[in-house]
């Protein structure tokens, strides 16, 4: 079967404290082929603070270009907030090829936010998607990592997490641009997200209590070709 595109399942509320407000701001439109887009705001609606952080990588591969790869690794640290809207996407496109001839198109996400604050309302989307268009034996990965760390206090990220985050970041780099099968590099960004995971928990082992505990959870969406 050369077209394939996963079917999109309901998501899940990111925490058990966390309650979905309104919709989210749909996507980012017109983002050039193959180019991480990024945004983050933080902003006053006269009730509050309200933060919003989107992050989307894209790769279209073909004929013309029959590898393209990349990643995006984002640290959205925003203060105490009322409400907040996060956007975590991974596209990946391949296209036209052949199997004598073929295409590889890879785009990871990865969007570590940070977010203080009691009750705070909190919508979160993160997915990915991998399609093949008429393209015999490609490889197309699109993995969509989402990290929100919650305090009822803001979170100071020390020199020292900063430097572990930094590292992991030069190694999806390597990663991305590696030429390692679907499969592999699906298992090997799997676990830079684990260590990502343990760095932030870690941050947050002495973090302020209050009401709410301090909370990292992880959401992860993988599509590829072939296999999932």
């Amino acid at each position: 079967m050369n077209n394939h595109r996963k079917p999109r399942a309901a998501k899940s509320a990111l925490t058990q404290r966390a309650v979905r407000v309104g919709l989210f701001a749909a996507g980012v439109a017109g983002v050039a082929a193959a180019v991480p887009a990024q945004v983050a705001s933080a902003a006053t609606d006269g009730s509050g603070h309200v933060a919003v952080a989107s992050d989307h990588v894209f790769t279209h591969a073909d004929r013309a270009h029959h590898t393209q790869a990349r990643d995006s690794f984002s640290v959205r640290r925003f203060g105490t907030v009322n409400a907040a809207g996060v956007r975590n996407q991974a596209n990946a496109v391949s296209a036209g090829c052949s199997a004598d001839d073929a295409c590889r198109s890879v785009a990871l996400s990865f969007q570590i936010v940070t977010i203080a604050g009691e009750h705070t309302h909190l919508n979160a989307v993160n997915l990915s998607d991998a399609t093949n268009k008429k393209c015999t034996g490609c490889q197309t990965l699109a993995g969509a990592y989402q990290f929100v760390v919650s305090t009822p206090r803001p979170l100071d990220l020390d020199d020292a997490t900063q430097r572990q985050l930094a590292d992991v970041h030069r190694r999806l780099d390597a990663l991305t641009r590696s030429s390692l099968p679907a499969a592999d590099l699906r298992q090997q960004a799997d676990g830079l997200a684990s260590e990502v995971t343990g760095i932030l928990h870690d941050a947050v082992a002495n973090a302020p209590k209050g009401a709410d505990q301090p909370q990292v959870t992880m959401h992860r969406d993988l599509d590829g070709w072939p296999g999932h």
